[in-house]
């Protein structure tokens, strides 16, 4: 038995499926103004 070398592992993890969490927070960065939401609490 071998091991998985770094981008054996990196290959791997861009195949598996993206769970409904993972969608919805793409989903959310997409359709939110984070930098203008953040300049207000940055100061």
């Amino acid at each position: 038995m071998s091991q998985l070398s770094f981008s054996d592992a990196e290959g791997q993890a861009k195949k598996r499926k993206q769970t409904r969490r993972e969608k919805f927070l793409s989903q959310m960065d997409d359709l939110l103004p984070w930098r203008e939401l953040e300049r207000p609490i940055a100061r």
